[in-house]
């Protein structure tokens, strides 16, 4: 998990692959050093990325605000900031899913 998350200044950036049109929202693990998150929403209008946003918010316990797309808007590949949380509880909050 450690290789999918950096702590920076304003929290921390999650590296993650997506899998867009899952039959749930879930974490299924590494792929490299993306953490892989398999998503209901399908990858139109930037449906996946909202709900990306939204499901790393509730998982890290932070409001939908904090949480920023900093790159990967048309890809499967997406770094994200989560604001107002350190690496250790961003670890413990993504590793008990």
């Amino acid at each position: 998990m450690n290789a999918a998350l950096t702590e920076m200044s304003e929290g921390v950036c999650v590296a993650v692959h997506v899998q867009p049109r899952a039959s749930r929202n879930e974490i299924v693990g590494l792929r490299g050093d993306e953490l892989r998150v398999r998503l209901t929403s399908p990858p139109v209008e930037g449906a996946a990325n909202r709900l990306c946003c939204e499901f790393l918010a509730d998982l890290c316990g932070v409001a939908k605000s904090r949480v920023e797309l900093l790159s990967g808007a048309k890809s499967r590949h997406k770094r994200l900031l989560v604001r107002g949380i350190d690496l250790a509880e961003a670890q413990r909050r993504l590793a008990a899913e």
